[in-house]
């Protein structure tokens, strides 16, 4: 009786959910969780690795394996709050509980993360670095997973990825709106700023997310382990495949990340236009997201995603030519990869959370906290490899942080800053160009298991 009677609910669930389309009001409080993690991140990304080598001294190869190893500590975490997350009980929230507890955490590590004192070294930001981690993992992972639970239409899906990259854009606009890359002390007032509003952003909008989004939707516990991680992982499927094209494309946008401070400081020899230009670059892609989402609804979400990938490789492959002066150059440039980056941002995460009806179908299993915390370790991955392989490589041709160093040196610089970028995107899009759950797909998935639901 108890089981028929959840199998009831799970098929009225699932039919609400493909029906009805989120309101405007709970995609805001939804997707203003992204507004402060962005702000956060873009500092973490950008600011952070420069200033450890630039200001503090640390040496690039100290700095490139300090993150290399405090992002792979995500390999652990992430799916164990996923595991976590998935089994937490339900009248407490699933999602809720950690997204509210994460909260404090993110703003005791980002504090003393974005505020060292003059002479800290490695091991400060070695244990910080693990600690902001840590807390974003609580934060991300249920917050990706919540996502994909508002609804099961292929086309709501990337609606709701889209809130969520938008408010995220905002954040990372507001954060860049506060860098100031003329010398070290304003860089450091940079860094305790976005500090800040991380903080004050959490305060706002975390309990606003609480009160406003639902977080009731049914998830099955077979499978749901770090077993059952490995199984997905090891076994070729759709799921695998976009994980891996997306952890090469996340590889492909991280290191030119990592290396635009000391790109703009030392190829254009313009230090002053980082905050400006990285504004245009998160402007022009916050205002091609809508854009994004409609050529998904006509052609395809992993359709879409390709165009974009290639289009981003078009117009990034004259950066590594460039050298002091070409400013106006490398401002096209930015802005035309910026439109591009729009569906990036927006329609992977999307096409992720289709594929928990594929998983329910084929394995029987529903498990969105696993699913997207293994999309999230991904993401952290590819941010390690980019600074744990690039800041040391540097490191090794004798490049320095401080300056000083050879035409060859600097070349070398805008090389890395460019060309395996473009390699590793055009890679994604050979993985991803076949992808076999388009919308006929994915709605043909949904038909079956409510008839499944209904015969059981």
């Amino acid at each position: 009786m108890t089981s028929g009677k959840n199998a009831q609910e799970r098929t009225r669930h699932g039919a609400a959910q493909g029906a009805a389309a989120p309101r405007p009001g709970l995609l805001a409080a939804y997707g203003a969780l992204a507004f402060p993690l962005a702000a956060g991140f873009i500092a973490l990304q950008v600011i952070v690795p420069t200033y450890y080598a630039q200001v503090l001294g640390l040496s690039l190869s100290a700095v490139g394996g300090i993150l290399l190893v405090a992002r792979l500590w995500d390999l652990v975490t992430d799916p164990v709050v996923g595991f976590l997350s998935d089994r937490t009980p339900p009248r407490l929230g699933r999602r809720r509980v950690w997204v509210a507890a994460s909260a404090p955490l993110l703003a005791v590590a980002a504090w003393y993360l974005f505020n060292p004192a003059p002479g800290v070294g490695n091991g400060y930001l070695f244990w910080w670095g693990i600690a902001i981690y840590i807390a974003g993992t609580f934060a991300v992972v249920p917050m990706n997973a919540w996502g994909a639970e508002l609804t099961a239409d292929y086309h709501q899906r990337a609606r709701i990825t889209g809130a969520r990259t938008f408010f995220g854009l905002l954040g990372t606009l507001s954060g860049l709106l506060l860098i100031d890359n003329t010398d070290n002390d304003t860089l450091a007032d940079s860094l305790r700023a976005i500090g800040l509003l991380l903080i004050i952003g959490l305060a706002v909008v975390v309990p606003w997310a609480l009160w406003r989004v639902p977080d009731r939707s049914p998830v099955t516990g077979g499978g749901n382990s770090l077993r059952g991680a490995w199984a997905l992982l090891r076994q070729p499927s759709p799921f695998r495949r976009l994980l891996l094209a997306f952890l090469v494309n996340g590889t492909a946008n991280a290191i030119p990340a990592t290396l635009f401070l000391l790109y703009v400081t030392h190829v254009l020899e313009r230090p002053g236009i980082a905050g400006p230009v990285l504004f245009l670059y998160f402007a022009a892609s916050a205002v091609s997201i809508p854009a994004w989402v409609a050529v998904a609804r006509r052609v395809g979400k992993h359709q879409a995603w390709c165009v974009a990938v290639v289009g981003s490789c078009l117009f990034f492959a004259g950066a590594p030519f460039l050298g002091a002066g070409d400013t106006a150059w490398y401002i096209a440039i930015v802005a035309g990869t910026g439109l591009m980056i729009g569906a990036d941002l927006a329609l992977p995460s999307a096409i992720n959370g289709d594929l928990i009806e594929w998983d329910e179908w084929e394995n029987g299993q529903r498990r969105p906290g696993l699913f997207f915390a293994l999309w999230g370790t991904a993401s952290k991955l590819a941010f390690a490899l980019a600074v744990g392989t690039i800041f040391p490589l540097l490191d090794l041709v004798g490049f320095s942080a401080q300056g000083g160093n050879s035409d060859q040196a600097v070349r070398l610089l805008a090389v890395l800053y460019g060309a395996p970028s473009i390699v590793l995107k055009l890679v994604a899009v050979a993985m991803m160009a076949r992808f076999p759950i388009d919308e006929a797909r994915h709605r043909d998935l949904r038909r079956r298991l409510a008839a499944r639901r209904e015969r059981s």
